[in-house]
């Protein structure tokens, strides 16, 4: 849980709306269903705790949903040994 101000999805005006949503539709299919679901059932505290910049949480997360594109050269598995190794050496638990 994130201890700074978050806005829910469901108190969300339309422009983080379309940023959580747009950010989320450049995600590969597996990550559709939160794997640590959330009280409000669709944004994790990372993702969250980018809601009062709407565009910082698009253009944030937008990012990772780029780097994981299948009409990229690396292969899906591939994708994810790197973001691992990655996560590993940030020593993020995610």
């Amino acid at each position: 849980m994130t201890w700074i101000k978050t806005i829910p999805i469901a108190e969300a005006d339309e422009k983080l709306r379309h940023a959580m949503e747009a950010q989320r539709d450049l995600y590969p299919l597996e990550y559709a269903e939160p794997i640590h679901p959330t009280p409000d059932g669709q944004t994790s505290g990372i993702v969250a705790s980018h809601s009062l910049i709407p565009d910082a949480l698009y253009h944030a997360f937008a990012t990772f949903g780029s780097l994981m594109s299948p009409d990229l050269p690396l292969t899906r598995r591939q994708h994810e040994m790197i973001t691992t190794v990655v996560s590993v050496t940030n020593r993020c638990h995610y």
